[in-house]
């Protein structure tokens, strides 16, 4: 599938903006802006295999489309929710745990690059990744 491969982070968009609207400090957000964030993606149909290491920590999540589980983000905000698959996008639809407030994330692939965009509270902020 086209989401398989290894993505290396390349350049942000209103990234510190959506990390502040998510109430991350100041600190966590100047240091998440450059966490030189790398995905490995693996699907096999429905069914997906995510590796996520950055410079704070390395994590695998696995998920089938469609089915919710449980995420914690970098900085510890826990979420409940799904992935779906809507044409080429990959949509997750995602409850924080504390205040019940919803976080949309999609991933497509635009030319040769993975782009994630992000929108909470009204802001919204994009990720660039190219394989690597």
């Amino acid at each position: 599938m086209a989401f398989n491969g290894t993505w290396k982070i390349d350049r942000n968009e209103n990234y510190e903006k959506f990390m502040e609207a998510m109430g991350v400090g100041m600190m966590k957000r100047k240091l998440g802006a450059h966490d030189n964030l790398k995905i490995t993606i693996q699907q096999d149909g429905d069914k997906f295999n995510v590796k996520e290491a950055s410079n704070f920590r390395n994590i695998e999540i696995e998920f089938t489309l469609g089915v919710n589980f449980e995420y914690s983000l970098a900085d510890g905000t826990e979420l409940s929710g799904a992935w779906t698959l809507e044409g080429n996008k990959l949509v997750g639809t995602f409850t924080r745990k504390d205040n019940g407030k919803v976080l949309k994330a999609t991933r497509e692939i635009v030319g040769d690059e993975l782009v994630q965009t992000y929108l909470y509270e009204g802001v919204e902020s994009k990720r660039y990744f190219k394989r690597g």
